[in-house]
């Protein structure tokens, strides 16, 4: 039986070695670890997979970002070690997680991922919503936290803490 947990700071580096097992050291190089530089993830919904031995399953980091205005959560990466991969436990993480975010006032949340996968947890595709290069458009996902959360929603997905934003840290509850 694994125990989903909010990840701690002791669990920063085993949660990096996995995420370099799942994705390859080069994994930072990708456009959306730009949006996540000097910002931290969401402690709350960050969340970590342990067994009854205290071994890593698996991962979950979220992190806030900014499309034109409005806020988001861009979730990932997500991965599970290779030896508890097909049990469920990345769904289990995606869950968990966003229904963390709905209860604390997120309004939407977004991803770059493969549409069939992420589609059964209700995500599907940003039209109007633009990642940084070279991210595939077809790869950029969304899902309403709050009913009609992406309505009218569009333009380039920032960091969090950019240039003349008056509150660099996000505040639970008090989204949009």
């Amino acid at each position: 039986m694994l125990r989903l947990a909010v990840e701690t700071p002791e669990d920063w580096w085993e949660v990096e070695a996995l995420f370099d097992l799942a994705f390859a050291p080069g994994r930072e190089a990708l456009s959306s670890y730009r949006l996540r530089q000097g910002t931290g993830p969401v402690p709350e919904l960050s969340l970590v997979a342990r067994d009854e031995d205290a071994v890593l399953g698996g991962a979950i980091r979220v992190w806030p970002v900014r499309v034109s205005d409005a806020q988001a959560l861009l979730v990932g990466p997500v991965a599970v070690h290779p030896t508890r991969q097909g049990e469920g436990l990345g769904g289990s993480l995606i869950r968990e997680s966003l229904g963390r975010a709905r209860e604390q006032g997120w309004q939407r949340a977004m991803l770059v991922g493969d549409a069939p996968y992420y589609g059964r947890f209700g995500f599907r595709r940003l039209d109007d919503v633009v990642m940084p290069p070279p991210t595939n458009p077809d790869r950029v996902l969304g899902i309403d936290l709050i009913d009609g959360a992406w309505e009218g929603i569009s333009g380039a997905v920032r960091p969090w803490a950019s240039v003349g934003d008056d509150d660099a840290a996000p505040q639970a509850g008090a989204k949009d």
